[in-house]
């Protein structure tokens, strides 16, 4: 991430009950520009708690938590703060968790492992209103959800070829800018596609729109 000197810095709360989990995510976080840890604690119940008190911009959600699970976390975290954006950071990467998890409310998915470049990028993406899928997942759900796709024919004639394109990079968790480079598109015609895909797909978000996709076996 390269923020300006005049962005503010996005504030992180970590929610982890390994403890050396917990450690590395902050050493890793607390060293990267642009971002700030305000606050860690081990599970679900804290992480509501908190998310209360501090307002963080994003929350890094474990889902397998003491107490209550990352998704029920989130799920009440976005119904009473829409505002706070959740990236799902987890070992976790089975269909109904990662369903779960974006039907609740997460606006980004990683998996333990992932690099820290691709985890600055799933937290920037979400501060930013986009979303973040970790390519691990979107092919392991993907695989899950082919099979599906003859049961909606009628998403799939409704998006271009272009917006076909788009989609894909979508559900890989490009961002726009990304997308414009990948496909030779300008900012502005990328921003009209993913207009155009989530006007016909009928959602409100990109992960909204990456679900569909998954589902109907669109990518």
């Amino acid at each position: 991430m390269t923020p300006s000197s005049e962005t503010p810095p996005i504030r992180v709360l970590i929610v982890e009950d390994d403890p050396m989990m917990q450690l590395g995510l902050e050493q890793t976080l607390s060293t990267a520009p642009g971002i700030t840890v305000i606050g860690q604690v081990d599970d679900g119940y804290r992480a509501v708690e908190e998310a209360k008190r501090l307002k963080p911009d994003v929350i890094v959600m474990d889902i397998g938590l003491p107490r209550q699970d990352g998704i029920a976390a989130t799920r009440q975290i976005k119904e009473a703060m829409p505002e706070i954006h959740v990236v799902i950071l987890t070992s976790h990467t089975t269909e109904n968790e990662v369903i779960g998890s974006l039907s609740s409310g997460a606006d980004a998915y990683c998996v333990k492992g992932t690099t820290v470049d691709r985890l600055l990028t799933a937290i920037e993406a979400a501060q930013e209103g986009a979303s973040y899928l970790d390519p691990l997942v979107a092919r392991q759900v993907m695989d899950h959800l082919k099979p599906t796709a003859a049961a909606e024919p009628g998403i799939v004639g409704q998006l271009s070829q272009r917006e076909l394109e788009v989609l894909k990079l979508m559900v890989e968790g490009l961002s726009n800018p990304e997308i414009a480079a990948a496909l030779y598109l300008s900012p502005n015609t990328v921003k009209t596609h993913v207009r155009g895909i989530m006007n016909k797909l009928a959602v409100d978000d990109r992960v909204q729109a990456a679900v569909v996709a998954l589902r109907a076996g669109l990518v």
